[in-house]
């Protein structure tokens, strides 16, 4: 059996680029993509019209890597070695060394095949490329690849290094590379977007000590907390968790003090308004400047006009949008989401608690009290109280939930529910934007707001759990359909609820008894689908598989309404699946551990997904039972170790501007650098205080 290899990502803000060990680009998704399109489809390098046999690869940070092959037989060659060194920016630049060993002079041709079609990366990864081959023109310093007019003009312009020789789509430099000695060459892409020739990442002859990436990323990572742990699978996927965070980090040229983090890596280099609210809301204990960031961003392009097209409407966040070279692309801007807006106000609720600054608040309350409208108005179609979706053309996003592939809403007999659906964990989402919004009023004094929307908190709490709990099931909803028939299929979402406090506690009981359960607890996570319901699929995104995000959201409910056993349960059962895979959660298949006794990874999914990253941290925060408050001049801190985790300590988790370090070892807590003037509360927070 032929065991597939994963490809060598870089990524670099909006752009990436995947390639075979050895640096080629030679299968059918690799390529150079820029945004959202691939400028190169194939580069491949020969040496005196052979291939290279490929002897090792190291990425060397997010937008850089070193490739070292040899010429000759494989396994190893017996000719010159080859050492590739790539640098990604918005476009390439790979430098060439070919280096003799042996005691001779020996004469080399040095090659490189190229090619590109401008095909959507989308389209690429759904293995449906959509482009066309790009008609080489030979320039006398290398090869434009191009294809349009005026504004409309993409692809890239190939600049070589002195001695090039050009021949159609090939580069070719000839050589006499003396015994113990070395030739070089080096190629640059230049992204043409939109008309707009941009200038190369890295000038020819210029060295490269360390990609601009690069640089941010070490920048990002010496200010991130320090964490200590005498558990070896915590610590390896706490340390995975933050450099994979730093790997998919991204910055708006237009507004270059702004840090998104994009959806995930390679194939979802752009800001989703969901994957982005709930990954910067788990990542708050290394870096609040993420989830604000991405609060400016949401807010930049909320939703003012109703088209149809884009799903756009009045107050709503958008779902998705790409940036590029100049920017944030318009163009690539869809509103499909029926969550990311009551995220975006969970979102900034949780960063006032957190101490985000009273004026940076106030820019912001506007956009929320925006998105507010839209529930109101928009997302609750027919005034139930529930926000509901249904896309208006057949060209809209089906699902819109986090949720949104294939037919993930069932009944238990696998018939799908038809719209408008209200999914459960949306009512939850909302429930906690209320209470995020009575908090700003009470802060600020306005009381006749406060009492209003406390009410509206109350009303849908009150009616989800009477119109949600399925009582023959003994257990929360799915959703409702546009018949208002409840969906009892077993499924992850209800732990959302239990994350957001909307369920009463006697039902929080039931869940977590269910979530335990054979039929959901794979061993490893939460299925997304339980395993005795018409539809599921161990081997399905949404109807089976186990998400980290998902589960990790199921463990911070768990331990809100004090089910600790449980959620400890599964965070070991993460935490062994990430020790599996080198310290990183990833998406699973949903096989029974019983049954298959390794973690199985989902094929074909994403290297890195920002709130897969991010899920880790979240675990931490769960395990501290850490809950600030710094508008009531509180902190709550009462930690919760499995017997299997007998040391925890984080250092400079920020706070109110400042730096707290938690140290945790048996009994003992230890709590330095508290802001002035908050109080630490060394119990639980009640599970049904009102808000996040």
């Amino acid at each position: 059996m032929v065991t597939p290899v994963d490809p060598v990502t870089l990524v670099s803000s909006g752009a990436f680029c995947l390639a075979q060990p050895g640096g080629d680009m030679v299968d059918g998704t690799d390529g150079l993509y820029v945004a959202g399109r691939r400028l190169l489809s194939t580069c491949r390098l020969r040496l005196d019209g052979r291939p290279l046999v490929p002897i090792d690869d190291h990425v060397d940070d997010p937008a850089s890597a070193t490739f070292v092959t040899r010429a000759g037989t494989p396994p190893a060659g017996t000719g010159p070695i080859v050492v590739r060194r790539r640098y990604l920016g918005d476009g390439l630049r790979d430098d060439v060394a070919v280096r003799n060993v042996g005691d001779e002079a020996t004469y080399v041709s040095v090659e490189v095949e190229l090619a590109g079609d401008l095909a959507d990366a989308l389209a690429v990864h759904d293995r449906r490329p959509d482009g066309e081959p790009l008609e080489p023109e030979p320039l006398p310093d290398g090869i434009l690849l191009a294809l349009g007019r005026g504004g409309g003009r993409h692809g890239c312009r190939v600049t070589a290094s002195a001695g090039v020789l050009v021949d159609g789509a090939t580069l070719r430099w000839e050589a006499i590379v003396p015994a113990r000695g070395e030739c070089a060459m080096s190629l640059v892409v230049a992204p043409i977007v939109a008309g707009e020739e941009l200038a190369p990442p890295y000038a020819l002859g210029v060295p490269v000590e360390r990609s601009e990436s690069g640089e941010r990323l070490a920048r990002w990572r010496r200010g991130v907390p320090a964490i200590d742990t005498d558990h070896h699978g915590l610590a390896l996927a706490l340390e995975r968790s933050a450099a994979d965070l730093g790997r998919l980090r991204m910055l708006d040229p237009q507004f270059p003090e702004r840090t998104v983090v994009a959806a995930g890596a390679p194939w979802f280099m752009a800001l989703h308004g969901r994957d982005g609210a709930l990954a910067g809301w788990m990542s708050l204990m290394v870096d609040p400047d993420l989830a604000l960031g991405t609060l400016e961003t949401l807010a930049r392009f909320q939703g003012t006009d109703v088209d149809d097209r884009t799903e756009e409407q009045p107050g709503r966040i958008l779902g998705r949008i790409r940036f590029g070279p100049g920017g944030a692309d318009p163009r690539s801007i869809s509103y499909g989401s029926v969550d990311a807006t009551p995220l975006f106000v969970m979102l900034l609720g949780e960063l006032r608690r957190w101490g985000l600054s009273p004026q940076v608040t106030d820019r912001l309350l506007p956009h929320a009290d925006r998105a507010l409208d839209w529930i109101a108005a928009h997302g609750d179609r027919d005034g139930d109280g529930y926000v509901e979706y249904r896309r208006p053309t057949d060209r809209g996003v089906r699902h819109q939930g986090w949720k949104d592939g294939g037919e993930p809403i069932r009944f238990p007999d696998g018939q799908p529910a038809r719209g408008p659906i209200a999914l459960a964990e949306v009512q939850a989402y909302v429930f906690a934007a209320y209470t995020a919004r009575a908090h700003f009023a009470v802060e600020a004094g306005d009381d006749e707001a406060a009492g209003h929307w406390w009410a509206q908190a109350a009303d849908l709490q009150a009616a989800f759990n009477r119109d949600f709990w399925v009582e023959d099931h003994a257990c929360v909803a799915l959703a409702l359909d546009g018949d208002k028939r409840p969906v009892p299929s077993p499924a992850s979402n209800v732990g959302h609820c239990l994350w957001t406090g909307i369920l009463d506690e006697d039902k929080a009981a039931l869940v977590a008894k269910q979530l335990l359960g054979s039929d959901l607890f794979s061993g490893w996570g939460v299925r997304t689908l339980g395993a005795s319901a018409a539809g599921y699929d161990p081997v399905r995104m949404h109807s089976g598989a186990v998400w980290p995000h998902d589960t990790a959201l199921c463990i911070a409910g768990l331990i809100r309404y004090g089910h600790v056993d449980e959620a400890h349960h599964l965070l070991l059962a993460q935490l062994e699946a990430a020790g599996a895979d080198d310290g990183r959660l990833r998406v699973l298949c949903g096989f029974d551990r019983d049954d298959v006794r390794a973690p199985v990874r989902f094929p074909d999914a994403c290297t890195t997904r920002a709130w897969s990253a991010a899920a880790p941290l979240a675990l931490a925060r769960a395990l501290l039972r850490f809950d600030p408050h710094v508008p009531q001049g509180k902190v709550w801190l009462a930690p919760a170790l499995p017997a299997a985790i007998g040391r925890l300590r984080i250092e400079r988790i920020p706070l109110l501007g400042g730096r707290v370090t938690v140290a945790v070892e048996g009994d003992e807590l230890e709590v330095e650098g508290l802001p002035p003037g908050v109080e630490l509360v060394t119990e639980p927070r009640p599970p049904r205080t009102a808000g996040l």
